[in-house]
């Protein structure tokens, strides 16, 4: 029952920050998925998978942890990398791509 600390990476399809402010406690997975027999569908017996728990901080998402005797893990953080991009580059006439449409 061990518990990954960890702050998620910003979303790929979007610029903003909403979802990765945060850090994240959610438990390692501790039994495969299975099979259903009757419908063949994918099941999981481990219900601690579902649980994901947001902090402020990573002190807090760690206090939390000592608290309740749950043994974790801490994953380093995403740093951004910020890309500058014009729109105007889209158009330049020395452009490394042709441009199609």
């Amino acid at each position: 029952m061990v518990a990954r600390i960890y702050k998620p990476a910003q979303n790929a399809m979007q610029s903003g920050e909403a979802r990765s402010r945060n850090w994240v406690l959610e438990f390692e997975p501790e039994q495969p998925y299975g099979r259903e027999p009757l419908m063949g569908w994918t099941t999981m017996t481990d219900m601690k998978r579902q649980v994901k728990l947001r902090f402020a901080s990573r002190e807090k998402a760690e206090a939390y942890a000592k608290r309740h005797g749950i043994p974790y893990i801490v994953l380093p953080e995403h740093e951004r990398t910020p890309k500058g991009k014009s729109y105007a580059d889209n158009f330049r006439a020395g452009r490394k791509m042709n441009w199609t449409h």
